[in-house]
């Protein structure tokens, strides 16, 4: 006599667990493109305004300033602005402050970096830890010693006092300390073993290993460096020198703003930190990636 014997049922809870992960990966994905839409508008929504004030008449945004239809579109703002200010000088300051403080940044911070990382010397967490201690020191807590001496130094209404505060950043120090860390210590001590100086290897294997680090610190160093308002604001006395922040702020103080041209003006002083990001967007997140900040 025969006997039949019945096959165990299919175990469900995998593809049951399967399915909702990807449920749960579907919604979160859904969720973190809401948010992500969300943070672009408010990004986004100002600058169109902008754009959209600086293309209309100036008597139309007094009598409507809330529409954002015009009947006489036209870039006579923009024409205002460049020759009524010195919107070229504004632009050449901000640029070779920028670069400068980006070039000075990028050496001064790797350099110290990789000597936190591969130089055994005394004192040496004492000094990371100095150098972190300064993330948490508010700029504005900083501002009236900096002045004081760099009035003393002579340095008020040049390019140097608004560069060489900007040198030391704690942020850029971290990053740089980050990547250099994770850079395989075999390498280092192949060079030190074929004879090659400390500058050797931080200039021949640490620098071109760090180019992801390099990249995130000099883009957003040159960023911060051309948004800065404050500090330029009481180093830069002349008109002539000011920055573009600094600059733009100077035209909303009189009595009949002009809002096209004011509107006119900010469009054009964003527009090469917009290119900036445009262009180097991938650098920047490949640099935030690689160097291990979250």
């Amino acid at each position: 006599m025969a006997t039949s014997v019945a096959a165990p049922a299919a175990d469900t809870k995998p593809a049951r667990r399967r399915g909702g992960t990807e449920e749960t990966g579907k919604a979160f994905n859904r969720l973190a493109a809401t948010c992500v839409t969300l943070f672009a508008l408010i990004w986004l929504i100002p600058f169109v305004w902008a754009v959209i004030t600086s293309l209309r008449p100036n008597e139309e945004i007094a009598a409507n300033p809330t529409t954002p239809w015009s009947s006489n579109w036209n870039f006579d703002a923009y024409a205002s602005a460049w020759n009524s200010s010195p919107l070229g000088w504004w632009y050449v300051n901000s640029f070779v402050i920028s670069t400068l403080t980006v070039i000075f940044t990028v050496v001064v911070c790797s350099m110290a970096a990789f000597a936190l990382v591969h130089l055994d010397f005394r004192g040496r967490y004492a000094v990371f830890g100095l150098i972190l201690a300064g993330l948490m020191v508010p700029v504005e807590a900083l501002v009236l010693p900096q002045f004081l001496e760099f009035r003393a130094l002579n340095l008020l209404g040049t390019y140097w006092a608004v560069i060489l505060p900007s040198i030391a950043l704690p942020v850029a120090v971290f990053v740089f300390h980050s990547f250099i860390k994770a850079i395989p210590v075999s390498l280092v001590e192949a060079a030190r073993l074929d004879g090659a100086s400390w500058w050797r290897v931080y200039s021949q294997v640490a620098m071109p290993l760090s180019r992801p680090a390099i990249s995130a610190v000099a883009i957003l160093t040159f960023i911060t460096s051309w948004n800065a308002f404050l500090w330029p604001l009481l180093v830069l006395t002349q008109t002539k020198s000011q920055t573009i922040p600094v600059g733009l702020s100077s035209l909303v103080g009189g009595s009949a703003i002009q809002y096209a041209e004011t509107m006119a003006s900010a469009v054009l002083g964003i527009l090469p930190l917009l290119a900036v990001f445009l262009v180097l967007q991938r650098q920047i997140a490949q640099g935030v990636a690689n160097t291990g900040i979250k």
